[in-house]
């Protein structure tokens, strides 16, 4: 029935139980509960079970009622449950039991009211002024605890940085991931209660999930899903800014909706708008397959352009004989920060994952007056989703020109020995491992100095804070040794050098850099 009393359908079942079809979303407007309540005969004279219970849950009824028909075939006790805005002693619902239908006395609609109320209350505590979309992190794992913690962390970490308000956060230790729903049925029914408790519709998952997944959460729960890889996506939908930028993106969001287009599916449609749903996501999740491929085609052939234009735009460079040196690292270890600093350029650098996307050049001059070509690039990620790094390849292919790399680390980050494995196993992958790296240890302002000495002694790298133009001498010495090695400098006339030299210091800017 729905709130004005009208029987919006009537289910007939067997002496074991009722199968109820899907129910459409009554009401658009806030989020609480369905409109619905659900009044139905226990035959064998039994309060409500668990089955009821999940029901309720999973449906997000307003009430569920269970009369009991006694053997003579009339009515007998009453027993209803409602979800709780809190969790109370341990429980999600409440409970009314009436000893016969005659004597119940309810206005419904109040009753109902007055819960959606409190729904609110609880859901929006402290957070009135907050109107960012809410979301709830779950991880669900068979690793180690802090291993998971740790990579939840990193998840809530992506979730800011695309403008979420991270309510909840749920870990899960299983031994043995479940392949349809990832955690059990238990553990998703006290999920989908927390999520109505907590007002929010999007569940986020430290995972990649398939298809058939998402298909099976969102049929179960009517949440929102999205994984980790459609998090970063959206981020970096939400950060491109040129036109290669939002070429790779958008080819990078077209493989991975592409095996979620075979056929019309309502777990999609869920995704119109908001927090997953940027870009071309929101205008093409219901286009068949083969105009996906068509679209992929042409970016492919616009990408192909893209990088004809970047090797025109080499060529100069190269034939100038400038040494180029590009600036990798794990996501907000401070690469945009140092360039900045370097060369007092005006990059976006922001305390946020991926806060620019696009590369960036700039000249820098060392202190015995050789000029080179430092390179800004994007950021690199734990499990940076393939087609991601696909899409990516072509301004990835900065690297490939590099005579140097500075890895850049934040040795602050708990976590900096993972973030540098995952960076050299990324470079691996790009097959740059043969290039000379030089390790950056940055924020050195953050932690004890003997760190940061044992670090660079360990890895025989440099200590910095990018922050600091005063700390990056050291840096920019062991630099020009690299590159004079690598590339030693053209053997001109003492009259030249000198020319060349006064030419530079009448250009050079006061200071240590230019």
């Amino acid at each position: 029935m729905d709130r004005q009393g009208t029987v919006a359908m009537v289910i007939v079942g067997d002496r074991k139980g009722l199968v109820i079809p899907p129910l459409k979303r009554e009401r658009q407007t806030g989020w609480r509960l369905k409109g619905l309540r659900l009044i139905h005969t226990h035959l064998n004279a039994e309060p409500l079970n668990q089955d009821d219970l999940m029901d309720l849950a999973l449906l997000r009824l307003d009430y569920i009622a269970a009369l009991e028909t006694l053997p003579s075939g009339l009515p007998g006790h009453l027993h209803g449950a409602y979800l709780l805005p809190q969790r109370l002693e341990g429980r999600d619902w409440g409970f009314i039991t009436i000893d016969h239908v005659a004597h119940l006395d309810m206005d419904f609609a109040a009753f109902v009211r007055s819960l959606e109320e409190e729904l609110a209350r609880a859901g929006h505590s402290g957070t009135e002024h907050d109107r960012r979309e809410r979301a709830i992190l779950i991880g669900v794992t068979t690793r180690p605890r802090q291993t998971a913690e740790d990579s939840l962390l990193e998840l809530r970490e992506l979730a800011r940085t695309a403008g979420l308000n991270v309510v909840e956060v749920i870990l899960q230790q299983r031994q043995r991931i479940d392949p349809r729903f990832l955690m059990g049925r238990g553990k998703l029914m006290e999920l989908v209660i927390r999520a109505l408790q907590m007002d929010t519709e999007l569940l986020i998952f430290d995972a990649d999930l398939n298809p058939s997944q998402v298909r099976s959460i969102t049929d179960f729960t009517e949440l929102k899903v999205i994984d980790r890889t459609q998090l970063i996506l959206d981020i970096f939908a939400q950060r491109a800014r040129s036109r290669e930028g939002k070429l790779q993106v958008e080819m990078a969001q077209l493989k991975y909706l592409l095996p979620r287009l075979g056929k019309r599916d309502d777990a999609l449609s869920r995704l119109t708008g908001g927090i997953g749903g940027r870009g071309p996501g929101e205008t093409k999740l219901e286009i068949d397959r083969r105009r996906v491929r068509e679209r992929l085609h042409r970016l492919a052939q616009e990408l192909d352009q893209v990088r004809d234009e970047r090797r025109v735009r080499r060529g100069p460079r190269q034939r100038q004989g400038l040494p180029i040196i590009s600036i990798v690292g794990y996501t907000n270890a401070g690469k945009s920060t140092l360039l900045n600093t370097l060369t007092r350029a005006e990059v976006l650098a922001e305390d946020r994952l991926f806060a620019t996307l696009d590369p960036t050049s700039r000249r820098l001059r060392f202190p015995k007056e050789r000029e080179v070509i430092i390179t800004d690039t994007v950021g690199f990620i734990r499990d940076l989703p393939k087609d991601l790094l696909e899409a990516f390849k072509a301004t990835l292919e900065e690297l490939e020109d590099a005579d140097l790399l500075l890895h850049v680390i934040d040795l602050s980050n708990p976590r900096f020995e993972e973030q540098m494995e995952t960076v050299d196993t990324i470079l691996a992958s790009l097959e740059l491992s043969d290039k000379p790296v030089l390790k950056v240890f940055n924020k050195i302002d953050l932690i004890a100095p003997e760190i940061a000495q044992w670090q660079c002694r360990r890895h025989n790298g440099v200590a910095i804070s990018a922050l600091d133009g005063g700390t990056l001498r050291p840096l920019l010495t062991r630099m020009e040794e690299i590159i004079d090695r690598i590339l030693p400098r053209e053997q001109i006339s003492s009259a030249e050098q000198d020319a060349v030299a006064e030419a530079m210091r009448e250009r050079r800017d006061t200071g240590l850099l230019h």
